[in-house]
């Protein structure tokens, strides 16, 4: 398939293996669901009653106090005693093969490309490191959360976005699942797409 850039007339082909296959809910959830688990990092921890400080000798007699019968000044109910289900560090991360991994980007890709959010240009070039001119550079994208992927990061692009909530900028050796079905727009330097391809050919 073809496309045409968005600063020139020139056309460029990408695969039809990357951006014209079918659509897979069950797999991309699966790899959004293990991306988001390996993020976990699982590390509180509580005290149950077994491990608080403290006696486990009768606080009172059973009867005749007026008092409610307590066992343990460990108890749950009790201040400084333990909790009742303590959390304990745990282990969410789970393995997804590569082929796995990569068939998901593709799938997202191909979705974002038959939608229309896929816009490639031959160089993002913003002479100064100023807002108002990045904006100008971008204004088709109508306050679209949009993420630009570029084959190398340039200052000037990453000092004049970094105070615009809805743009992201990444270099291509980073893109993430996440990043990919969280921005509505996805704008690609020419380079940048040939990469991708040639790592998910």
């Amino acid at each position: 398939m073809k496309i045409k850039l968005f600063d020139t007339k020139e056309i460029v082909s990408l695969s039809n293996n990357i951006f014209n296959i079918s659509f897979n809910n069950y797999l991309v959830h699966e790899v959004i669901t293990c991306y988001k688990n390996n993020k976990r990092k699982g590390n509180s921890c509580q005290k149950s009653r077994s491990e608080v400080s403290g006696s486990n000798k009768k606080p009172w007699r059973q009867k005749g106090t007026g008092r409610a019968r307590s066992g343990s000044t460990k108890s749950p109910i009790w201040r400084s005693g333990g909790v009742t289900f303590a959390s304990k560090p745990k282990n969410y991360n789970f393995k997804i093969n590569k082929k796995v991994y990569r068939l998901a980007l593709k799938m997202i890709l191909s979705k974002l490309f038959i939608k229309n959010n896929i816009f490639i240009f031959k160089k993002i070039l913003i002479l100064k490191p100023k807002t108002k001119y990045f904006l100008k550079y971008f204004n088709f994208i109508n306050n679209f959360r949009c993420l630009i992927i570029l084959n190398k990061l340039d200052n000037n692009i990453i000092l004049s976005s970094r105070n615009l909530y809805n743009f992201k900028v990444c270099d291509v050796y980073h893109i993430s699942v996440i990043d990919l079905i969280s921005f509505r727009s996805i704008i690609f330097d020419v380079s940048s797409i040939k990469y991708i391809e040639s790592k998910l050919l």
